[in-house]
């Protein structure tokens, strides 16, 4: 669940006025992504997340599905999800327990929101390290530094001006690779998806606020 939660939770920044400090060449490759993921009526994904400690060893791996609309998502691995409406974050453990907090609460965290949307102006600094390959590398580090990872870097497919992969590096130098296979920027995405209903989970969740 604490994997999970790595891409689920959303950003929530100072005020910062940081243009000036970012690198115009890889602005102009987020507003694309940013523009593409705004036109979207629907956006489906598979994510795969492979887990690094600080000294390199694989620490696991996990195939989570992905469902979002605007500021809502669902991401689902196996017996555990997150559901968010745009205000409320629900987590269940995918045994007895759910986890409700309110977006501004997990804000130490990305959110799928953040990593495919390229509207990154007032959450980080950022700067385009490579254009060389069939993907452009966006270094980018978070503006409060009490986040709880400390540099994203972004890899951009030229062709679809899309998300591609991404390594997050933590406090603690562990890192996280996500890679998203099966993007769909036209799925039709129900907004029940994104409803909590606590008759689908078993009958004796406990919900914790």
């Amino acid at each position: 669940m604490k994997k999970l939660s790595l891409i689920c939770l959303s950003v929530c920044v100072l005020m910062t006025t940081v243009t000036a400090q970012n690198d115009p060449a890889a602005k102009k490759v987020l507003d694309a992504v940013g523009a593409k993921v705004k036109a979207a009526k629907g956006i489906s994904a598979t994510c795969t997340l492979n887990s690094f400690t600080s000294k390199g060893k694989p620490n696991g791996t996990q195939s989570i599905s992905l469902q979002m609309k605007g500021d809502k998502y669902q991401l689902k691995q196996g017996k555990t999800e997150i559901i968010c409406d745009g205000s409320t974050v629900y987590r269940f453990d995918g045994e007895k327990t759910i986890t409700k907090s309110s977006v501004e609460e997990g804000s130490q965290t990305l959110s799928p929101q953040k990593l495919l949307s390229g509207a990154y102006d007032k959450d980080f600094t950022y700067k385009l390290l490579s254009s060389k390959t069939a993907f452009y590398e966006i270094e980018m580090k978070p503006i409060d530094k009490r986040k709880n990872f400390q540099q994203v870097n972004l890899f951009i497919d030229k062709a679809s001006n899309s998300f591609s992969r991404a390594r997050i590096l933590d406090k603690s130098n562990n890192v996280t690779e996500v890679k998203i296979s099966n993007l769909n920027f036209n799925a039709a995405v129900a907004d029940s998806r994104f409803v909590f209903n606590k008759s689908k989970y078993p009958k004796d969740v406990e919900i914790l606020d």
